[in-house]
């Protein structure tokens, strides 16, 4: 008890504030005004032009609160931050281009109190202040619906005419990608700003993460390559992964996808599936990335040839009979299906809005004996085909758009809900009947004549088998997509050559962040 005794008179008890007078100084004084001015002059010397660069410029110009700093300095959150930035490297990205390593400085200046001069206290929180919230954006959007815009950059790749070249304003491009996707919008980047102020950095940035199971599957396989060629197709692949569209298979039963690269076509419902070699655009003519659902089969269908290639392969045999009588065309005026004599035709008239050249249905017809129909903006289908030749060619980029299937009766009865047999056998019987009684003859008949002549040889159909048209319900989801590193069936990851050049432009997008 002796000890209590021994007790020690405090020193501190009598302090003030004007014990702290020299401690005082200049350089750990916070001035808010001073802050700006350096936002203002980091925002001076930004030249990155990416839509995250500008949100954060808009964003300070229009004098906001601040986000990461406050009258007492920093707090964690911004170490928080640093550490998910850290992790850049490992999806295959520049520290440097989120401001790692200049944040990490500025920090170590902070905490230590290390300033200067130069680098004084207002200089360090004013930049520090710009490079997180530049670095949180970037990473932010990025990881949440991509770091480029497929919509934006695929659709602004192919121009209509290049006549136009000389004023950019003018041009028109070929609309190759129109897939629904979300994209960063005024309100997500108002979220990420009350995260911030919420301190819920970590579960926000967690939570936008990709949650594609290939994404973590290349990923880890990033992890593991070291050549260049190789990693930039793992990153090409993981950017499209990133991308947030409203609809994917995994969300269905039963499905079709068509993946460009791989010219193929897998039908999928629950664990059987079926497989076959379709064939795609040229690069010339690409097929578009899309989804959609089909919705109906028509066997034997007519072809309404598009007028670019009325333009570019018939126009120049306007007048010609026999031409017209070989291919099976015939000329439609107007919107009533007035048939007209091809010796009448000019070329003028061909090429005019009022006409349309058909090819007769049947065998011989371009879109073969039958055709998958899904509602798209590019008057693309599935379709069988009677050059049936290439599917045996590792290269088949041969359409104008369309795609051509391998195995079309296969498909028609995949696509049927119950499998009906006797549905199975009509669809069969039409895709192999003699059509040719329905088709147009011009000879010195009128057309009246000719219309009723063609009702009367509709008779040597069965019409007990035949049919034109099979409603596929419920709708089965189609998805045209484009991968040049893809998953089989049994998970294996299969590579494959980047017919139209996207992963090259998906590679010079992402140099921005490399």
């Amino acid at each position: 008890m002796s000890a209590c005794e021994n007790k020690v008179a405090n020193s501190n008890t009598r302090i003030s504030l004007d014990s702290f007078e020299g401690l005082k100084s200049d350089h750990f004084a916070l001035n808010s005004f001073r802050i700006r001015a350096e936002i203002d002059s980091c925002m001076a010397k930004d030249k990155d032009s990416l839509t995250t660069d500008y949100w954060v410029r808009r964003y300070y110009l229009n004098k906001n609160a601040f986000i990461w700093i406050d009258r007492h300095g920093l707090d964690a959150r911004a170490d928080t931050l640093l550490s998910w930035l850290r992790g850049v490297k490992e999806i295959g990205f520049s520290l440097r281009k989120f401001r790692v390593r200049q944040i990490e400085r500025d920090l170590a200046r902070v905490r230590l109190l290390r300033f200067d001069s130069i680098n004084n206290i207002n200089v360090v929180m004013g930049r520090l202040e710009y490079d997180l919230t530049k670095g949180y954006f970037r990473y932010a959007v990025g990881q949440r619906f991509g770091f480029m815009n497929p919509k934006y950059v695929l659709n602004r790749l192919d121009p209509i005419d290049t006549t136009l070249s000389d004023d950019p304003s003018k041009i028109k491009y070929y609309q190759l990608f129109d897939i629904p996707m979300e994209h960063a919008s005024k309100r997500f980047y108002a979220l990420a700003l009350r995260k911030v102020a919420r301190d819920s950095v970590t579960e926000f940035l967690r939570e936008i993460q990709p949650a594609n199971p290939f994404y973590k599957k290349l990923l880890h396989l990033l992890g593991q390559v070291r050549r260049k060629r190789e990693r930039n197709l793992i990153l090409c692949n993981m950017e499209r992964c990133r991308w947030r569209l409203r609809d994917d298979p995994q969300r269905h039963q039963k499905y079709i996808v068509v993946n460009i690269p791989s010219f193929k076509l897998d039908a999928v419902d629950g664990s059987s599936d079926l497989t076959m070699r379709v064939g795609c655009g040229t690069s010339e003519t690409k097929t578009p990335l899309l989804t959609s659902s089909i919705y109906r089969m028509d066997i034997n269908p007519q072809w309404i040839i598009p007028k670019s290639i009325i333009k570019k392969n018939v126009a120049r045999h306007a007048g010609q009979y026999a031409y017209f009588e070989k291919k099976r065309f015939f000329i439609e005026k107007g919107n009533q299906g007035e048939c007209v004599d091809p010796r009448l035709v000019s070329k003028d008239m061909l090429l005019s809005p009022d006409y349309s050249v058909i090819q007769e249905g049947g065998k011989g017809n371009s879109l073969g004996r039958i055709i998958f129909r899904f509602r798209n903006n590019f008057s693309i289908y599935l379709h069988d085909t009677s050059s049936k030749d290439f599917f045996s060619k590792e290269d088949r980029g041969v359409s104008h758009g369309c795609i051509r299937v391998q195995k079309p009766f296969d498909l028609a009865v995949f696509l049927l809900d119950k499998k009906d047999s006797h549905k199975i056998e009509q669809i069969s019987y039409s895709m192999s009947a003699d059509v040719s009684s329905l088709q147009h003859h011009f000879d010195d008949q009128s057309v009246t004549d000719q219309n009723e002549e063609r009702n009367k040889r509709e008779n040597s159909l069965d019409h007990k088998l035949y049919v034109h048209s099979v409603k596929v319900k419920p709708a089965v989801p189609l998805y045209i997509i484009y991968y040049t590193l893809y998953p089989a069936r049994d998970g294996q990851l299969v590579r494959y050559n980047d017919i139209y050049g996207y992963d090259d432009v998906i590679l010079r997008f992402l140099k921005n962040y490399q």
